[in-house]
Protein backbone atom coordinates (compact mmCIF):
# COMPACT_ATOMS: atom_id res chain seq x y z
CA UNK A 1 0.00 0.00 0.00
CA UNK A 2 1.24 3.47 -0.85
CA UNK A 3 1.86 6.03 1.85
CA UNK A 4 -1.32 7.83 2.78
CA UNK A 5 -1.34 11.38 1.47
CA UNK A 6 -2.98 14.25 3.19
CA UNK A 7 -5.90 15.12 0.85
CA UNK A 8 -6.24 18.27 0.41
CA UNK A 9 -40.92 26.04 -1.38
CA UNK A 10 -44.04 28.16 -0.71
CA UNK A 11 -43.40 31.66 0.63
CA UNK A 12 -44.85 32.28 4.06
CA UNK A 13 -45.42 35.87 5.16
CA UNK A 14 -44.03 36.65 8.61
CA UNK A 15 -46.38 37.65 11.35
CA UNK A 16 -46.05 41.25 12.45
CA UNK A 17 -44.68 41.57 15.94
CA UNK A 18 -47.54 43.68 17.19
CA UNK A 19 -50.09 41.22 15.84
CA UNK A 20 -48.71 38.22 17.65
CA UNK A 21 -50.84 36.88 20.47
CA UNK A 22 -49.11 36.67 23.82
CA UNK A 23 -48.75 32.87 23.61
CA UNK A 24 -46.90 33.17 20.31
CA UNK A 25 -44.48 35.68 21.78
CA UNK A 26 -43.74 33.24 24.59
CA UNK A 27 -43.13 30.29 22.29
CA UNK A 28 -39.42 30.99 22.06
CA UNK A 29 -39.08 30.95 25.85
CA UNK A 30 -41.17 27.80 26.05
CA UNK A 31 -38.95 26.21 23.43
CA UNK A 32 -35.79 27.04 25.36
CA UNK A 33 -37.27 25.80 28.63
CA UNK A 34 -38.20 22.54 26.94
CA UNK A 35 -34.77 22.26 25.35
CA UNK A 36 -33.09 22.86 28.70
CA UNK A 37 -35.17 20.20 30.40
CA UNK A 38 -34.59 17.65 27.64
CA UNK A 39 -30.87 18.44 27.48
CA UNK A 40 -30.48 17.97 31.22
CA UNK A 41 -32.47 14.74 31.13
CA UNK A 42 -30.66 13.35 28.08
CA UNK A 43 -27.28 14.39 29.39
CA UNK A 44 -27.93 12.59 32.64
CA UNK A 45 -28.59 9.42 30.68
CA UNK A 46 -25.84 9.56 28.09
CA UNK A 47 -23.03 11.77 29.34
CA UNK A 48 -20.63 11.63 32.22
CA UNK A 49 -21.60 13.58 35.31
CA UNK A 50 -19.27 16.47 34.55
CA UNK A 51 -20.45 16.84 30.96
CA UNK A 52 -24.09 16.45 31.94
CA UNK A 53 -23.77 19.20 34.53
CA UNK A 54 -22.00 21.47 32.04
CA UNK A 55 -24.65 20.92 29.36
CA UNK A 56 -27.48 21.52 31.82
CA UNK A 57 -25.88 24.67 33.23
CA UNK A 58 -25.23 26.02 29.75
CA UNK A 59 -28.87 25.66 28.73
CA UNK A 60 -30.07 27.14 32.01
CA UNK A 61 -27.87 30.17 31.44
CA UNK A 62 -29.35 30.63 27.97
CA UNK A 63 -32.84 30.41 29.45
CA UNK A 64 -32.15 32.83 32.31
CA UNK A 65 -30.55 35.44 30.09
CA UNK A 66 -33.32 35.18 27.53
CA UNK A 67 -32.87 34.53 23.86
CA UNK A 68 -33.31 36.81 20.89
CA UNK A 69 -35.73 35.79 18.15
CA UNK A 70 -34.13 36.14 14.72
CA UNK A 71 -37.52 37.10 13.30
CA UNK A 72 -37.35 40.33 15.30
CA UNK A 73 -34.49 41.41 13.02
CA UNK A 74 -36.45 40.73 9.85
CA UNK A 75 -35.39 37.15 9.16
CA UNK A 76 -38.19 35.61 7.10
CA UNK A 77 -38.80 31.84 7.17
CA UNK A 78 -39.16 30.19 3.74
CA UNK A 79 -38.36 33.32 1.79
CA UNK A 80 -36.63 32.65 -1.56
CA UNK A 81 -34.47 35.76 -1.11
CA UNK A 82 -30.88 35.75 0.13
CA UNK A 83 -31.03 36.45 3.87
CA UNK A 84 -27.31 36.46 4.62
CA UNK A 85 -27.11 40.12 5.66
CA UNK A 86 -30.14 39.92 7.93
CA UNK A 87 -28.97 36.65 9.48
CA UNK A 88 -25.46 38.03 10.09
CA UNK A 89 -26.91 41.15 11.72
CA UNK A 90 -29.02 38.97 14.04
CA UNK A 91 -25.96 36.91 15.01
CA UNK A 92 -23.90 40.00 15.75
CA UNK A 93 -26.61 41.64 17.84
CA UNK A 94 -27.19 38.48 19.87
CA UNK A 95 -23.45 38.24 20.58
CA UNK A 96 -23.33 41.90 21.60
CA UNK A 97 -26.13 41.30 24.09
CA UNK A 98 -24.64 38.01 25.33
CA UNK A 99 -27.76 36.06 24.40
CA UNK A 100 -28.70 32.99 22.41
CA UNK A 101 -30.20 33.54 18.97
CA UNK A 102 -33.35 31.52 18.36
CA UNK A 103 -34.09 30.77 14.69
CA UNK A 104 -37.67 29.56 14.07
CA UNK A 105 -38.57 26.69 11.77
CA UNK A 106 -38.18 27.45 8.09
CA UNK A 107 -35.69 27.58 5.24
CA UNK A 108 -33.15 30.43 5.12
CA UNK A 109 -30.96 30.95 2.01
CA UNK A 110 -27.56 32.20 3.25
CA UNK A 111 -23.82 32.06 2.51
CA UNK A 112 -20.54 33.00 4.18
CA UNK A 113 -21.98 33.47 7.65
CA UNK A 114 -19.35 34.35 10.23
CA UNK A 115 -19.65 33.18 13.82
CA UNK A 116 -17.84 35.55 16.24
CA UNK A 117 -16.83 34.59 19.76
CA UNK A 118 -19.86 34.01 21.94
CA UNK A 119 -22.16 32.89 19.13
CA UNK A 120 -24.91 30.57 20.32
CA UNK A 121 -27.62 29.72 17.80
CA UNK A 122 -30.59 27.48 18.60
CA UNK A 123 -32.96 26.05 16.02
CA UNK A 124 -35.70 23.46 15.91
CA UNK A 125 -34.12 20.12 14.93
CA UNK A 126 -35.07 19.08 11.42
CA UNK A 127 -37.07 22.24 10.82
CA UNK A 128 -34.61 25.15 10.95
CA UNK A 129 -32.72 24.89 7.65
CA UNK A 130 -29.83 27.09 6.53
CA UNK A 131 -29.38 26.51 2.79
CA UNK A 132 -26.14 27.42 1.04
CA UNK A 133 -26.68 30.08 -1.63
CA UNK A 134 -23.53 29.21 -3.55
CA UNK A 135 -21.38 31.86 -5.13
CA UNK A 136 -17.94 30.39 -4.45
CA UNK A 137 -17.84 30.64 -0.68
CA UNK A 138 -19.14 28.34 2.02
CA UNK A 139 -22.07 28.24 4.41
CA UNK A 140 -20.45 29.21 7.71
CA UNK A 141 -17.01 29.99 9.11
CA UNK A 142 -15.34 30.93 12.39
CA UNK A 143 -11.64 31.70 12.89
CA UNK A 144 -9.65 32.33 16.06
CA UNK A 145 -12.74 32.44 18.28
CA UNK A 146 -14.06 30.82 21.44
CA UNK A 147 -17.40 29.76 22.92
CA UNK A 148 -19.26 28.89 19.72
CA UNK A 149 -22.48 26.87 20.09
CA UNK A 150 -24.77 25.58 17.34
CA UNK A 151 -27.77 23.46 18.30
CA UNK A 152 -30.73 22.04 16.37
CA UNK A 153 -29.80 23.49 12.97
CA UNK A 154 -29.72 21.91 9.50
CA UNK A 155 -26.93 23.08 7.19
CA UNK A 156 -27.68 22.09 3.58
CA UNK A 157 -25.04 22.60 0.90
CA UNK A 158 -27.41 21.35 -1.86
CA UNK A 159 -24.21 20.12 -3.62
CA UNK A 160 -23.31 23.64 -4.76
CA UNK A 161 -19.60 24.36 -5.38
CA UNK A 162 -17.55 25.53 -2.40
CA UNK A 163 -14.81 28.14 -2.85
CA UNK A 164 -11.16 27.20 -3.30
CA UNK A 165 -10.18 28.91 -0.03
CA UNK A 166 -11.82 26.17 2.04
CA UNK A 167 -12.56 22.45 1.90
CA UNK A 168 -15.72 22.30 3.99
CA UNK A 169 -19.31 23.48 4.00
CA UNK A 170 -18.71 24.59 7.60
CA UNK A 171 -15.15 25.58 8.52
CA UNK A 172 -13.92 26.24 12.05
CA UNK A 173 -10.29 27.23 12.54
CA UNK A 174 -8.54 27.90 15.84
CA UNK A 175 -11.79 27.70 17.81
CA UNK A 176 -11.80 26.78 21.50
CA UNK A 177 -14.91 25.70 23.40
CA UNK A 178 -16.72 24.70 20.23
CA UNK A 179 -20.04 22.89 20.77
CA UNK A 180 -22.00 21.60 17.79
CA UNK A 181 -24.89 19.39 18.87
CA UNK A 182 -28.07 18.02 17.36
CA UNK A 183 -27.29 19.51 13.95
CA UNK A 184 -27.59 18.06 10.44
CA UNK A 185 -24.94 18.78 7.81
CA UNK A 186 -25.80 17.53 4.34
CA UNK A 187 -25.10 17.97 0.66
CA UNK A 188 -21.55 19.37 0.81
CA UNK A 189 -19.60 19.38 -2.45
CA UNK A 190 -16.44 18.83 -0.36
CA UNK A 191 -16.10 18.08 3.38
CA UNK A 192 -19.18 18.38 5.53
CA UNK A 193 -17.54 19.77 8.67
CA UNK A 194 -13.93 20.98 8.69
CA UNK A 195 -12.17 21.57 12.02
CA UNK A 196 -8.64 23.01 12.10
CA UNK A 197 -6.86 23.27 15.47
CA UNK A 198 -10.14 23.19 17.37
CA UNK A 199 -11.10 22.17 20.89
CA UNK A 200 -14.60 21.22 21.94
CA UNK A 201 -17.15 18.66 20.89
CA UNK A 202 -19.31 17.56 17.99
CA UNK A 203 -22.14 15.43 19.36
CA UNK A 204 -25.44 13.92 18.25
CA UNK A 205 -25.13 15.36 14.75
CA UNK A 206 -25.97 13.79 11.40
CA UNK A 207 -23.57 14.30 8.49
CA UNK A 208 -24.60 12.89 5.12
CA UNK A 209 -23.89 13.20 1.43
CA UNK A 210 -20.45 14.85 1.56
CA UNK A 211 -18.43 14.57 -1.64
CA UNK A 212 -15.26 14.12 0.46
CA UNK A 213 -15.19 13.16 4.16
CA UNK A 214 -18.10 13.82 6.48
CA UNK A 215 -15.99 15.28 9.33
CA UNK A 216 -12.32 16.18 9.12
CA UNK A 217 -10.18 17.40 12.00
CA UNK A 218 -6.65 18.74 11.58
CA UNK A 219 -4.33 19.17 14.58
CA UNK A 220 -7.05 19.13 17.22
CA UNK A 221 -6.33 20.73 20.57
CA UNK A 222 -8.83 18.75 22.67
CA UNK A 223 -11.68 17.45 20.54
CA UNK A 224 -14.50 14.99 21.11
CA UNK A 225 -16.52 13.53 18.22
CA UNK A 226 -19.25 11.36 19.68
CA UNK A 227 -22.73 9.95 19.16
CA UNK A 228 -23.01 11.17 15.57
CA UNK A 229 -24.34 9.57 12.39
CA UNK A 230 -22.03 9.88 9.38
CA UNK A 231 -23.39 8.24 6.24
CA UNK A 232 -23.28 8.16 2.45
CA UNK A 233 -20.08 10.19 2.11
CA UNK A 234 -18.05 9.68 -1.05
CA UNK A 235 -14.49 9.50 0.28
CA UNK A 236 -14.40 9.09 4.06
CA UNK A 237 -16.35 9.17 7.31
CA UNK A 238 -14.43 10.80 10.18
CA UNK A 239 -10.82 11.89 9.62
CA UNK A 240 -8.49 12.76 12.49
CA UNK A 241 -5.41 14.16 10.76
CA UNK A 242 -2.39 16.31 11.48
CA UNK A 243 -0.18 18.31 9.16
CA UNK A 244 2.81 17.19 11.23
CA UNK A 245 3.11 14.13 13.45
CA UNK A 246 2.29 14.75 17.10
CA UNK A 247 0.03 14.33 20.10
CA UNK A 248 -3.64 14.84 19.28
CA UNK A 249 -5.82 13.01 21.81
CA UNK A 250 -9.11 13.26 19.93
CA UNK A 251 -11.90 11.05 21.30
CA UNK A 252 -14.03 9.34 18.65
CA UNK A 253 -16.79 7.34 20.32
CA UNK A 254 -20.31 6.06 19.91
CA UNK A 255 -20.67 7.09 16.28
CA UNK A 256 -22.69 5.26 13.65
CA UNK A 257 -20.83 5.34 10.32
CA UNK A 258 -22.39 3.82 7.21
CA UNK A 259 -21.84 3.49 3.47
CA UNK A 260 -18.52 5.25 2.95
CA UNK A 261 -17.14 5.31 -0.60
CA UNK A 262 -13.70 5.71 -2.17
CA UNK A 263 -14.37 7.83 -5.23
CA UNK A 264 -10.63 8.45 -5.74
CA UNK A 265 -9.88 4.72 -5.68
CA UNK A 266 -6.41 3.93 -4.36
CA UNK A 267 -5.34 1.19 -1.97
CA UNK A 268 -6.65 2.61 1.28
CA UNK A 269 -6.02 6.35 1.36
CA UNK A 270 -9.75 6.84 0.87
CA UNK A 271 -12.88 4.93 1.71
CA UNK A 272 -12.39 4.48 5.46
CA UNK A 273 -14.98 4.94 8.18
CA UNK A 274 -12.53 6.42 10.70
CA UNK A 275 -9.09 7.47 9.52
CA UNK A 276 -6.21 8.58 11.75
CA UNK A 277 -3.14 10.14 10.13
CA UNK A 278 -0.05 11.28 12.08
CA UNK A 279 -2.22 11.84 15.17
CA UNK A 280 -1.07 10.26 18.44
CA UNK A 281 -3.16 9.31 21.46
CA UNK A 282 -6.46 9.03 19.60
CA UNK A 283 -9.16 6.93 21.29
CA UNK A 284 -11.63 5.16 18.99
CA UNK A 285 -14.28 3.32 20.99
CA UNK A 286 -17.80 1.98 20.78
CA UNK A 287 -18.47 2.93 17.16
CA UNK A 288 -20.63 0.96 14.73
CA UNK A 289 -19.09 1.10 11.27
CA UNK A 290 -20.63 -0.64 8.26
CA UNK A 291 -20.17 -0.91 4.51
CA UNK A 292 -16.96 1.06 4.00
CA UNK A 293 -15.16 0.70 0.67
CA UNK A 294 -11.87 0.02 2.47
CA UNK A 295 -11.32 -0.04 6.24
CA UNK A 296 -13.76 0.54 9.05
CA UNK A 297 -10.84 1.98 11.07
CA UNK A 298 -7.44 2.85 9.63
CA UNK A 299 -4.67 4.40 11.71
CA UNK A 300 -1.60 5.50 9.75
CA UNK A 301 1.38 6.67 11.83
CA UNK A 302 -0.87 6.98 14.86
CA UNK A 303 1.06 6.07 18.00
CA UNK A 304 -0.67 5.14 21.27
CA UNK A 305 -3.95 4.67 19.45
CA UNK A 306 -6.72 2.79 21.26
CA UNK A 307 -9.24 0.93 19.09
CA UNK A 308 -11.69 -0.78 21.43
CA UNK A 309 -15.22 -2.11 21.45
CA UNK A 310 -16.13 -1.24 17.87
CA UNK A 311 -18.43 -3.16 15.51
CA UNK A 312 -16.99 -3.32 12.00
CA UNK A 313 -19.25 -4.94 9.42
CA UNK A 314 -18.77 -5.64 5.72
CA UNK A 315 -15.53 -3.73 5.17
CA UNK A 316 -14.20 -3.75 1.61
CA UNK A 317 -10.60 -4.34 2.67
CA UNK A 318 -8.83 -4.66 6.06
CA UNK A 319 -11.40 -3.96 8.77
CA UNK A 320 -8.95 -2.51 11.33
CA UNK A 321 -5.53 -1.26 10.28
CA UNK A 322 -2.63 0.04 12.37
CA UNK A 323 0.13 0.77 9.90
CA UNK A 324 3.33 2.59 8.98
CA UNK A 325 5.45 4.39 11.57
CA UNK A 326 3.28 3.89 14.65
CA UNK A 327 4.63 2.92 18.05
CA UNK A 328 1.91 1.66 20.35
CA UNK A 329 -1.55 0.36 19.51
CA UNK A 330 -4.21 -1.26 21.68
CA UNK A 331 -6.77 -3.17 19.60
CA UNK A 332 -9.24 -4.95 21.83
CA UNK A 333 -12.77 -6.30 22.11
CA UNK A 334 -13.85 -5.43 18.58
CA UNK A 335 -16.35 -7.38 16.48
CA UNK A 336 -15.40 -7.78 12.82
CA UNK A 337 -17.83 -9.49 10.46
CA UNK A 338 -16.81 -9.26 6.82
CA UNK A 339 -13.70 -7.83 5.17
CA UNK A 340 -10.63 -9.13 3.35
CA UNK A 341 -8.52 -9.11 6.52
CA UNK A 342 -9.71 -8.68 10.07
CA UNK A 343 -6.84 -6.80 11.75
CA UNK A 344 -3.48 -5.78 10.29
CA UNK A 345 -0.66 -4.49 12.51
CA UNK A 346 1.86 -3.81 9.81
CA UNK A 347 4.91 -2.09 8.36
CA UNK A 348 7.75 -2.96 10.74
CA UNK A 349 9.96 -1.91 7.82
CA UNK A 350 8.63 1.63 8.32
CA UNK A 351 8.88 1.47 12.12
CA UNK A 352 5.42 0.07 12.89
CA UNK A 353 5.65 -1.85 16.17
CA UNK A 354 4.42 -2.33 19.73
CA UNK A 355 0.84 -3.53 19.99
CA UNK A 356 -1.62 -5.47 22.09
CA UNK A 357 -4.35 -7.27 20.17
CA UNK A 358 -6.78 -9.13 22.41
CA UNK A 359 -10.37 -10.24 22.76
CA UNK A 360 -11.43 -9.60 19.18
CA UNK A 361 -14.07 -11.63 17.35
CA UNK A 362 -13.39 -11.95 13.62
CA UNK A 363 -15.45 -13.89 11.09
CA UNK A 364 -16.64 -14.25 7.50
CA UNK A 365 -13.60 -12.91 5.66
CA UNK A 366 -13.11 -12.91 1.90
CA UNK A 367 -10.11 -13.83 -0.26
CA UNK A 368 -11.19 -11.30 -2.91
CA UNK A 369 -9.98 -7.73 -2.48
CA UNK A 370 -10.69 -4.38 -4.16
CA UNK A 371 -7.32 -4.41 -6.01
CA UNK A 372 -4.70 -7.03 -6.99
CA UNK A 373 -2.70 -8.02 -3.93
CA UNK A 374 1.08 -7.52 -4.00
CA UNK A 375 1.82 -9.25 -0.71
CA UNK A 376 0.38 -12.04 1.39
CA UNK A 377 -3.02 -11.76 -0.22
CA UNK A 378 -6.44 -11.37 1.31
CA UNK A 379 -8.47 -13.60 3.60
CA UNK A 380 -6.35 -13.22 6.78
CA UNK A 381 -7.74 -13.04 10.31
CA UNK A 382 -4.93 -11.12 12.06
CA UNK A 383 -1.52 -10.14 10.68
CA UNK A 384 1.25 -8.75 12.90
CA UNK A 385 4.99 -8.19 12.59
CA UNK A 386 6.77 -6.78 15.64
CA UNK A 387 6.60 -6.47 19.43
CA UNK A 388 2.99 -7.60 19.59
CA UNK A 389 0.88 -9.95 21.69
CA UNK A 390 -2.10 -11.69 20.09
CA UNK A 391 -4.17 -13.29 22.84
CA UNK A 392 -7.72 -14.40 23.42
CA UNK A 393 -8.99 -13.73 19.91
CA UNK A 394 -11.59 -15.84 18.12
CA UNK A 395 -11.29 -16.13 14.35
CA UNK A 396 -13.64 -18.09 12.12
CA UNK A 397 -13.71 -18.24 8.35
CA UNK A 398 -10.36 -16.77 7.27
CA UNK A 399 -9.82 -18.45 3.89
CA UNK A 400 -6.03 -17.90 3.68
CA UNK A 401 -4.52 -17.60 7.18
CA UNK A 402 -6.13 -17.45 10.58
CA UNK A 403 -3.03 -15.56 11.73
CA UNK A 404 0.02 -14.37 9.83
CA UNK A 405 3.08 -13.75 12.02
CA UNK A 406 5.81 -11.73 10.32
CA UNK A 407 6.52 -11.07 6.66
CA UNK A 408 9.87 -12.15 5.24
CA UNK A 409 12.59 -11.06 7.71
CA UNK A 410 10.21 -8.61 9.41
CA UNK A 411 9.37 -10.66 12.47
CA UNK A 412 10.25 -9.71 16.04
CA UNK A 413 8.87 -10.62 19.45
CA UNK A 414 5.43 -11.96 18.57
CA UNK A 415 3.31 -13.96 21.01
CA UNK A 416 0.23 -15.78 19.74
CA UNK A 417 -1.51 -17.59 22.57
CA UNK A 418 -4.92 -18.68 23.82
CA UNK A 419 -6.62 -17.96 20.49
CA UNK A 420 -9.34 -20.00 18.81
CA UNK A 421 -9.02 -20.41 15.03
CA UNK A 422 -11.74 -22.25 13.12
CA UNK A 423 -12.36 -22.99 9.47
CA UNK A 424 -9.26 -21.27 8.08
CA UNK A 425 -6.89 -22.10 5.22
CA UNK A 426 -3.75 -22.30 7.34
CA UNK A 427 -4.38 -21.87 11.04
CA UNK A 428 -1.22 -19.90 11.87
CA UNK A 429 1.39 -18.99 9.25
CA UNK A 430 4.73 -17.82 10.65
CA UNK A 431 7.65 -16.42 8.69
CA UNK A 432 10.77 -18.61 8.81
CA UNK A 433 12.88 -16.42 6.54
CA UNK A 434 16.49 -15.95 7.68
CA UNK A 435 16.98 -12.87 9.81
CA UNK A 436 13.60 -13.06 11.50
CA UNK A 437 13.26 -12.61 15.24
CA UNK A 438 11.50 -14.49 18.01
CA UNK A 439 7.93 -15.80 17.99
CA UNK A 440 6.06 -17.86 20.57
CA UNK A 441 2.97 -19.81 19.53
CA UNK A 442 1.39 -21.53 22.51
CA UNK A 443 -1.92 -22.80 23.79
CA UNK A 444 -4.06 -22.10 20.74
CA UNK A 445 -7.00 -24.18 19.54
CA UNK A 446 -6.98 -24.68 15.77
CA UNK A 447 -9.84 -26.59 14.19
CA UNK A 448 -10.58 -27.28 10.55
CA UNK A 449 -7.46 -25.67 9.07
CA UNK A 450 -7.42 -27.07 5.55
CA UNK A 451 -3.75 -26.33 4.73
CA UNK A 452 -2.26 -27.13 8.13
CA UNK A 453 -2.42 -25.95 11.72
CA UNK A 454 0.88 -24.09 12.23
CA UNK A 455 3.07 -23.80 9.13
CA UNK A 456 6.30 -21.97 8.31
CA UNK A 457 6.33 -19.71 5.26
CA UNK A 458 8.94 -17.95 3.21
CA UNK A 459 6.82 -15.01 2.07
CA UNK A 460 4.00 -16.76 0.17
CA UNK A 461 5.70 -20.17 -0.17
CA UNK A 462 5.25 -23.04 2.27
CA UNK A 463 8.62 -23.77 3.93
CA UNK A 464 7.82 -26.41 6.55
CA UNK A 465 5.50 -29.11 7.65
CA UNK A 466 3.45 -28.94 10.82
CA UNK A 467 5.44 -26.98 13.40
CA UNK A 468 3.66 -27.87 16.63
CA UNK A 469 6.40 -29.40 18.78
CA UNK A 470 9.04 -28.93 16.07
CA UNK A 471 12.60 -27.75 16.85
CA UNK A 472 13.50 -26.97 13.24
CA UNK A 473 13.51 -23.20 13.75
CA UNK A 474 15.14 -22.16 17.06
CA UNK A 475 13.64 -18.68 16.98
CA UNK A 476 10.09 -20.07 16.72
CA UNK A 477 8.74 -21.66 19.92
CA UNK A 478 5.64 -23.77 19.25
CA UNK A 479 3.99 -25.84 21.97
CA UNK A 480 0.79 -26.95 23.69
CA UNK A 481 -1.50 -26.16 20.77
CA UNK A 482 -4.58 -28.23 19.99
CA UNK A 483 -4.90 -28.92 16.26
CA UNK A 484 -7.79 -30.95 14.89
CA UNK A 485 -9.75 -31.49 11.72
Amino acid sequence: MTQLKHPYETTVSPEKTEARPEKARLSRRAFLCGTAALSAFGAGLSLSGTRAEAASNFMKMAELRGSIDAADFGLVPNSPDDQTAVFQHAINRAVEKGRALFVPAGTYPVANLRFPSGTYIVGIPGQTRLVYQGGGGLLGVSEGTRNIGLTGLTFDGVNRPIGDHTEGLLHFSGVTDLAISGCTITGSSRMGLLLDRCAGRVTQCTVTGAAEAGIRSNEATGLQISDNVVADCANGGIWVHRWSEGEDGTLVSGNRIERIGAKYGGTGQWGNGINVFRAHGVVISGNRITDCAFSAIRSNTGSNVQITGNSCLRSGEVAIYSEYAFQGALIANNIIDGGTTGISIANFLEGGRLAVCTGNLIRNLSAEGPYPSEGAGFGIGIAAEADTTLTGNVIEGAPRFGMLLGWGPYLRNIIASQNILRDCGTGIAVSVVEGGGQASIMGNIIQGARAGGIIGYRWTDIASGELDGSKDFPNIAVSSNSISG
